[in-house]
Formats: structure tokens, C-alpha cells, sequence
């Protein structure tokens, strides 16, 4: 039996159809821009997001630290929720590669109050950096999406003030799918955007930086600096292109699956799921009740299932397109054995 990874969403495995299009790719070198495949690729994340342009990178991390690096001058600051992925998982970054100062405001699951925002706009002083960039996240890695509405109100502000707007769109399309609009109406709320094809897509490797021109050859150039530039990319451009072609287009199968799985660990006595704040494909759960995490993941291991350790006491199950129902029942009697009978 395979194993069932829950892990997260990036664990995905290219399709055969993926496979396929990697294997008959043509290829060139895309740092003299002339990998078809990529060229390909970008045209179309940039026509998906409604921008002027795109460019591909080998991460998410990687390109939300290019968006930083692009937008600010060294010393600026940058506004963004204390719970979003920049600030949580990205290892310090943005004071390493780009040299700023993360401002970071307290969020409600994720959102940011756009009037706080706007109150921590730096005036013009000798004493104060200049603020050089607002920060969004949708979906927010906390697995909830953000309204339209609120990231409506923050970009209106932002752009009265002159300051750019990147959105950390790693799961982009489960936003837009939640949403039930096209991702277009959320990437108009920002001047760039990063969106992964590895996360729950399918691709093996890579995301894709989206702005308009002057922004996106600025990137290009440190990109380059940064170690970014992967010559014959179009091996995996092809993968990313069926990613955004069909993948995207089926991440509502993965939240239905989310809620079938969020449902059934609610019933197991002792497990507390929020079901409310399952917008995406990510299940969060508490223990109501003492018990042995090691034991509970090495069990689990032993089904063939892998989960990763809670975060403050609290387990995050993820779905993607190798999750299939009957394979969360599966889960779901793996826990009920374990935590009813240890």
C-alpha cells in the first residue's frame, strides 16, 4: 500500500499525463530567455492572474523574498499580519536577502483591519524607515480565505499612499475556488503576485512571480543574483503548464474532501475540529485529552500513514488530488484504533 501523506499539499506526485509533457518538452536556456517551455509558461500565468507579466521560480519562499527584494529599497519596512507565511516559515528571509523590517500587525484568523493598516503607514521623518510595501496572504496558510472586500479596502489604501501590494497567493486557486470567482478578482487587489504549481497542483518544483513589466524585469535580474536562474527550466515548465491548465481547475474536489475528513475525526471522542475555518484543503484539530504525539505519529507510520507534529498542540491534516475518499476512511480508523484503545 502507498502511502497516505497528509503532511501537506506539496507531497503531491506529477500525473502521467505530467510526466509525459516533461519528457517531450523543448527546452532552451531560459536566463538567455529563450526556453520556449518557460516562455510558454509565464505568458500563461500572466494572462491567468491578469498581469503584464510573470516569471518562474524554483519556490514559493523564493518568490515571495524576490517580491520583497523587487518592491523595497534595503531599510524599508514592510506591513504584514504576524501569523502570515513570510513572517511564520520563511526562516528570517526578507532581513538576509532583501534587508527590511517586517512591521507586523495582530490579524483575525489571517485578516488584517484595514484602518490598523493604514495607522501603521510611516509618515515623513528623520527617525522613521519608509514604508516600502504591504504584505497580503489568500489562501492564508491558516487554511482561511480572506474576502474580497478586505483586500479591497487595503489595496485602495496602499495605492492612496503610493505603496505597492504583494499577495502571497501560494494557494491562490483554493482562494479563488472557495471564492467560486476567477483568481483575476483577487490579484486585481495587488501590483504583484506568487502562486506555487507545487501545492496541491501536482508540478514537482516551482512557482510563478506575477506584475507588470518593469516589475517583472526587475525580478528577472535578481532572480539571477539570488541563484535562480535554472537554464533548460522547460522540463518542468511543462508540468507546470498542465498544473494550471486542468489541476487548478479541480481543487474543489480537495476541500470537499477536507470537510468528508474534518466530519469524520469530529466524531472520534476527545478530537476538537473547527469546521467553520476549513475554507481550503487543510484540516486543523486539537486533543482534548493527554496523549503521546511520538506515539500517535509513529502508529499512524505504521498504517502507512504520515502526519506531521502539532504546532502548539494543534495537528494539521492536509488533501490533495492522491487523497481520495477511501483513503480517509482509512485514516479515520487508524486514529479511532489508536486513540480509543492505547
Amino acid at each position: 500500500m502507498q502511502h497516505i501523506d497528509l503532511r501537506s499539499d506539496t507531497v503531491t506526485q506529477p500525473t502521467d499525463e505530467m510526466r509525459e509533457a516533461m519528457f517531450r518538452a523543448a527546452v532552451g536556456d531560459d536566463v538567455y530567455g529563450d526556453d520556449p517551455t518557460v516562455n510558454e509558461l509565464e505568458k500563461y500565468a500572466a494572462d491567468i492572474t491578469g498581469k503584464e507579466a510573470a516569471l518562474f521560480v524554483p519556490s514559493g519562499t523564493f518568490g515571495n523574498q524576490l517580491a520583497l527584494f523587487t518592491h523595497c529599497q534595503r531599510g524599508n519596512e514592510v506591513i504584514l499580519g504576524d501569523d502570515c507565511h513570510i513572517v511564520q516559515h520563511e526562516v528570517g528571509a526578507a532581513s538576509v536577502i532583501a534587508g527590511v523590517q517586517l512591521r507586523t500587525l495582530g490579524t483575525d484568523k489571517g485578516m488584517l483591519d484595514p484602518a490598523q493598516v493604514e495607522a501603521t503607514i510611516r509618515g515623513e521623518d528623520l527617525h522613521f524607515p519608509a514604508t516600502g510595501l504591504v504584505c497580503l496572504e489568500n489562501a492564508h496558510s491558516n487554511g482561511r480565505v480572506i474576502p474580497l472586500e478586505n483586500m479591497a479596502a487595503i489595496y485602495d489604501i496602499a495605492y492612496s499612499h503610493k505603496i505597492p501590494v504583494h499577495l502571497d497567493g501560494a494557494r491562490l486557486f483554493n482562494a479563488a475556488g472557495y471564492l467560486k470567482t476567477d483568481a483575476r478578482d483577487i490579484t486585481r487587489q495587488c501590483d504583484s503576485v506568487m502562486f506555487c504549481i507545487s501545492k496541491g497542483l501536482c508540478a514537482p518544483v516551482g512557482s510563478l512571480l506575477a506584475g507588470n513589466q518593469e516589475f517583472i524585469e526587475k525580478a528577472r535580474k535578481k532572480r539571477k543574483l539570488m541563484g535562480g536562474g535554472l537554464r533548460q527550466a522547460g522540463f518542468l515548465a511543462a508540468a507546470g503548464l498542465v498544473a494550471l491548465r486542468k489541476m487548478r481547475l479541480r481543487v474543489g474536489e480537495d476541500h470537499e474532501h477536507a470537510l468528508l475528513l474534518a466530519h469524520e475525526l469530529s466524531r472520534i471522542p476527545g478530537l476538537v475540529v473547527d469546521i467553520e475555518d476549513i475554507h481550503i484543503n487543510m484540516v486543523y484539530f486539537k486533543l482534548s485529552f493527554p496523549f503521546d504525539e511520538d506515539y500517535l505519529i509513529s502508529e499512524l507510520g505504521r498504517q502507512n500513514i504520515l502526519i506531521n507534529r502539532p504546532e502548539n498542540g494543534v495537528y494539521r491534516f492536509v488533501t490533495h488530488y492522491w487523497i481520495t475518499p477511501d483513503k480517509i476512511q482509512h485514516v479515520i480508523g487508524a486514529m479511532k484504533q489508536i486513540l480509543t484503545t492505547s
